[in-house]
């Protein structure tokens, strides 16, 4: 490299934005996914033994998929070489399995090729990559905010570990944009600004997990914002929320404003009031509110407001719970309003809800009464000396496959905890049994 490359590459990192000035790059400087890269994981010990196989990692924007990938390529012994699947095509990939070959039959030199977006790759691309990945000549390591197991073929899936990134946390985000503020040497120290607290939290809040986002804003912050009558710069709420383009709202997820929302959405949807219950949805998602915890208070509504008024109520709110934690942000918010808006608009009943307290009350409050003889298990050796069993009416014997028999304990004879109401399907299941009982 001659001088003047030299200070080209200096200029350009130094030019570089402050989310990339800031990657790591050994594994004691990456902050969070300590589930793959805590010191007791495979992908610390394969890293630091530099005896890497092909992986893949899968999980959403800045979360440190590249970050990762960059450690390797300053930590490993192998050629390190990287492409981005939007804009390669096979003539790159040929370069690089050429020069691959090339180092292992010359020097005995391993070369890991870095794919970005390796889901943008089409099938016959992934194809192409796929003996040289199954004898050696490349170590492939593949980023993807897609799920792998829909997006990349299965042979190289196969042959290729895969690592799911998570999120990064609060406090994670809160660890970097300090960092960020502080670092006179990768970061923005020299410009001497000081974040408030609320600030702080409100980035780190909103983010919703993308280190990147964070990291933006804040050095959008400390670039426009004039110095204050002490000289330095003052990164308040409102600049925090003007550079990352969100209006502050009172949502505090531990504090009383937290439990008002989410009551008043719950509310909402029991009251059958679908434009009440979206828009607090909408705060929730606006203020950052974790996607799970309003699928599991969907769930909950859909049992214990609708239960069988409507049975596909909870099927709804169960399939969204599941199709979130695929999807992610922001797509998963339409999700989230389809199972709010079915749950809002279904037949009310909490007769379910009530059954099982009633039945608890019960348990909880009685004498455990001993299980009628004829219902006791009859399947094992000596059970009929014990005349378990013994009398029981098998229902599918019977017209309308109902027959009447005691189920109850003897001290709970006639007791009802499950009385269907007249709404929605419920009103079937009250017809379903006056039907079956008058016929006998």
């Amino acid at each position: 490299m001659d001088l003047f490359d030299y200070m080209r590459e200096q200029n350009m990192e130094s030019e570089s934005p402050l989310a990339s000035r800031l990657r790591p790059t050994t594994l004691d400087e990456v902050v969070g996914q300590q589930h793959i890269v805590g010191k007791d994981k495979l992908l610390y010990r394969a890293i630091k033994a530099d005896k890497l196989s092909s992986i893949i990692f899968y999980g959403p924007p800045g979360t440190g998929k590249t970050t990762l990938a960059k450690v390797i390529a300053n930590t490993t012994s192998a050629e390190f070489r990287q492409i981005n699947a939007t804009s390669a095509g096979k003539k790159d990939m040929e370069e690089v399995v050429q020069q691959a070959k090339n180092n292992q039959g010359m020097y005995g030199k391993k070369t890991i090729l870095f794919i970005d977006e390796i889901h943008r790759f089409n099938k016959g691309q992934q194809d192409y990559l796929l003996p040289f990945v199954e004898d050696g000549t490349i170590i492939l390591i593949g980023a993807t905010t897609e799920n792998p197991y829909f997006e990349v073929n299965s042979a190289l899936l196969s042959r290729s570990i895969i690592f799911e990134l998570k999120k990064l946390d609060k406090e994670d985000i809160k660890v970097l944009l300090l960092r960020a503020v502080n670092d006179r040497e990768k970061g923005m120290g020299s410009f001497g600004a000081v974040i408030d607290e609320d600030a702080l939290e409100f980035l780190a809040d909103v983010c919703n997990g993308d280190a990147r986002a964070a990291l933006t804003a804040i050095e959008l912050g400390i670039l426009t914002t004039d110095r204050g009558a002490d000289g330095k710069i003052h990164i308040t709420i409102d600049v925090a929320s003007e550079c990352i383009q969100k209006r502050v709202i009172s949502y505090d997820k531990t504090g009383d404003n937290h439990y008002d929302t989410i009551s008043a959405f719950i509310k909402s949807m029991r009251g059958s009031d679908p434009d009440a219950a979206v828009y607090y949805l909408a705060r929730m998602l606006y203020a950052g509110e974790d996607i799970k915890f309003i699928a599991r208070r969907i769930m909950i509504c859909a049992s214990e407001d609708v239960g069988n008024a409507d049975p596909m109520a909870l099927v709804v709110a169960t399939s969204a719970s599941q199709a979130i934690e695929r999807i992610g942000m922001p797509e998963a918010q339409i999700i989230l309003s389809q199972a709010v808006t079915y749950v809002a608009c279904a037949p009310k009943s909490n007769a379910a809800y009530g059954a099982i307290d009633a039945a608890m009350s019960a348990v909880r409050n009685n004498v455990t009464p001993p299980v009628p003889v004829h219902l006791q298990d009859a399947h094992y050796k000596g059970a009929e000396k014990l005349g378990h069993g013994l009398g029981y009416m098998y229902a599918h014997n019977y017209p309308n496959h109902y027959v009447e028999q005691q189920y109850l304990p003897d001290a709970l004879v006639g007791t009802k905890f499950y009385e269907p109401t007249e709404m929605g399907y419920e009103k079937k299941i009250r017809e379903h049994f006056a039907k079956i009982k008058e016929e006998l």
